[in-house]
């Protein structure tokens, strides 16, 4: 597949390197010679330095023959990414994709008039990461966690504490107690992460202080698997927000509508704090100071808040004040973390949950390399596994047996389906019918094997 990508900023040059990895032929065009020399030192890509919205530059990209057209530049204004996505499809790449910053664009009477001119998606990372710690806020006792057709199904992470119930235990151990709470089938672990490594477990494998388990349930099978792992939700009624950035502008209003007893942002920039306040509902509050002085979060009242966001743009700076807030006594810390390297490391120093704009803005792209079976991928923080929701088609291979006869790919696992308005748990008898929406969980190398079984 031949895959275009405008701008190698951070989710450009993550997308380029990833793309890369699965073997497509990625050329990156940006009008920044520095950028690319860094790119060009981590990913094996072809580089174009020239104007990205130049007719000249796109046809010496390969527009004609193109199989996809990223358009994802966060340095000039979104009309360049729009523009450029365009000339690309008039020029004969077959799908286009483009990075927005207006919200509105997104309405969906917005978007049909896009769709009409021949942009297939677009995209507004800072909108998407919103989204996701407003989902982070609800299900307060995982670190992460993805629906299924409305919540039927859903994909939780969980972390075991030192204090766990099930530390020492094995999944075969799980398995029984869950079948003697009559909640097997209400629920599966499809992955543990640990260390850095992602395992898809087998019968006797142990569950360890700090791993991260992978679970899919049914909606009425969730409170179950809380009790059993020691877990409750936290009612979250107040939240403070580290950092005046467009994703802390677009939580805080978020949560303004919600009227939550408290909503507080603290940022640095003393200008940034007056249009906040100006900008947001009255109901939020803007206090002007900085987040990395403790005495001051006191002075703010940080220790009588449910929730901390931290989103100020600088990762230490987010993680560290996460911790501070833990030892505050705050029960829900979230933070951004924009260097894949320190998202470990932060779950490993007590944050509760970790937002990354490249990782989420990735699985929304990465969707349009495979088959059209495919509904949505999601990278999931903690893992590099990928998510994935596929429709089975008629004659497909995935239908054409019990799952535990078909040979699956080894590194993955179906974990749930949805049939008509049933959901249920995958097993080894399980068949899968034609037009079965599926969830999968694959390791990246595994990921267009699985593809061919959905085709």
């Amino acid at each position: 597949m031949k895959i275009i990508i405008e701008g190698a900023g951070q989710v450009g040059s993550h997308l380029a390197k990833m793309l890369s990895n699965e073997g497509g032929d990625i050329t990156v065009i940006d009008d920044n010679e520095a950028r690319l020399q860094q790119l060009v030192g981590t990913a094996d890509v072809v580089t174009i330095f020239g104007d990205p919205s130049s007719i000249t530059v796109l046809k010496d990209a390969g527009c004609a023959k193109a199989d996809l057209f990223i358009a994802v530049n966060p340095f000039t204004t979104q009309t360049v990414n729009v523009v450029s996505a365009l000339l690309a499809k008039k020029l004969g790449t077959k799908r286009v994709i483009a990075r927005v910053e207006d919200e509105a664009y997104l309405l969906p009477e917005n978007k049909l008039i896009f769709k009409d001119l021949g942009i297939d998606m677009l995209f507004y990372p800072e909108k998407i990461a919103s989204d996701e710690i407003m989902d982070l806020l609800k299900h307060t006792a995982s670190t992460d966690s993805m629906d299924f057709a409305r919540g039927k199904l859903q994909l939780l992470v969980f972390r075991l504490d030192d204090d766990s119930p099930i530390l020492d235990m094995n999944v075969a151990e799980f398995t029984t107690a869950m079948e003697t709470a009559s909640a097997q089938a209400q629920l599966r672990i499809i992955a543990i992460a640990r260390k850095g490594e992602t395992i898809i477990p087998k019968f006797d494998t142990k569950f360890n202080y700090n791993d991260h388990l992978y679970i899919i349930a049914k909606r009425e099978g969730v409170p179950t698997i809380m009790k059993f792992l020691g877990k409750d939700n936290i009612e979250v009624d107040s939240v403070m927000i580290l950092g005046g950035s467009e994703i802390a502008e677009m939580v805080a209003g978020q949560l303004a509508r919600q009227q939550l007893d408290s909503v507080k942002i603290i940022e640095i920039d003393k200008q940034r704090s007056r249009e906040l306040s100006e900008r947001l509902p009255s109901e939020v509050m803007v206090a002007n100071g900085d987040v990395r002085n403790s005495d001051f979060l006191v002075e703010e009242g940080i220790r009588d808040y449910d929730a901390l966001v931290a989103v100020t743009g600088n990762d230490e700076t987010n993680i560290l004040a996460c911790v501070v807030a833990k030892k505050f006594g705050v029960s829900r810390v979230i933070a951004q973390v924009e260097n894949l390297e320190y998202v470990r490391l932060a779950e490993d120093m007590g944050v509760d949950a970790v937002i990354n704009k490249k990782l989420i803005t990735a699985g929304r792209i990465f969707k349009f390399t495979l088959s059209d079976k495919v509904r949505f991928v999601r990278y999931m923080s903690g893992t590099d596994a990928e998510v994935l929701e596929y429709t089975a088609a008629p004659d497909s291979k995935v239908t054409k047996g019990a799952l535990k006869d078909i040979a699956f790919p080894r590194n993955a696992i179906i974990g749930g389906v949805i049939r008509g308005s049933e959901a249920f748990i995958a097993v080894g008898d399980t068949r899968i019918e034609p037009y079965d929406r599926v969830a999968v969980f694959a390791l990246p190398e595994t990921v267009k094997e699985v593809d061919k079984f959905f085709k």
